[in-house]
């Protein structure tokens, strides 16, 4: 890139619902209509299986016996598979136009892995990419990514396991790829890494690789039944 680097808002929305997320994502993308507008939404879900575009409808006794777990379960517009959200999860949404950076789908995940990478080597974690999206410790998915891009305007993103209650993953496979596990950084440092502890090393990385400026936003308004609190 050349030129000034874009500007991206941080957003930190603390602890809402995925549907409330979602209704978020939409008023950000909508302020792309008028010009650039680009943002950063950071937040944590109550536990919540999300299913993506690449599958046919999950059977309805799976998708109760989840429900029975306590979760939610949303059908989304996102690439991807049946994946899980939950309390100790960082999760980004980047509402980003393309065209201020790079106007290539591949790219942008591309960066969104490298950003990843970058977060486990400043935690001391050796991570990659493999040839299933997201990022990988080994064998275990450490980041879930699944996103969706109309007219080169972004939404969904990335999930990050902080310290995660890795037990949610078990009634599941995990974005529908078989023999392969999860972790989290708690799980790979054998201690507490909050979500809180990670988003400085996710904003200082994000910045890096996407070679932006990085500015506070306002935390907007949310539903108020959103069982939400401030992280």
């Amino acid at each position: 890139m050349q030129g000034v680097r874009p500007v991206v808002e941080v957003v930190r929305l603390g602890l809402v619902t995925y549907q409330e997320a979602l209704r978020l994502q939409q008023v950000y993308v909508n302020r792309h209509q008028s010009g650039p507008a680009h943002a950063l939404l950071l937040c944590q879900h109550p536990p919540v299986y999300t299913t993506g575009i690449r599958h046919k409808p999950y059977p309805t006794p799976m998708l109760d016996r989840l429900c029975l777990l306590g979760a939610d379960i949303h059908r989304t517009n996102r690439g991807g598979l049946i994946t899980f959200h939950g309390p100790g999860q960082l999760v980004c949404y980047p509402v980003l136009n393309l065209g201020s950076f790079k106007k290539s789908v591949r790219w942008y995940v591309c960066k969104l892995e490298k950003t990843i990478i970058s977060v486990c080597s400043r935690f001391g974690i050796e991570a990659s990419t493999s040839p299933h999206t997201g990022v990988w410790v080994g064998d275990n998915k450490i980041c879930a990514i699944g996103i969706h891009c109309g007219r080169y305007i972004t939404s969904h993103g990335l999930a990050l396991n902080c310290n995660t209650d890795m037990s949610w993953f078990s009634h599941i496979v995990p974005c529908g790829i078989e023999g392969k596990g999860v972790t989290s950084l708690s799980a790979e440092l054998q201690r507490d890494i909050s979500v809180e502890e990670t988003i400085p090393h996710l904003l200082d990385a994000f910045r890096e690789h996407f070679s932006c400026q990085l500015t506070d936003g306002q935390t907007p308004e949310t539903e108020k039944d959103n069982r939400g609190s401030s992280a």
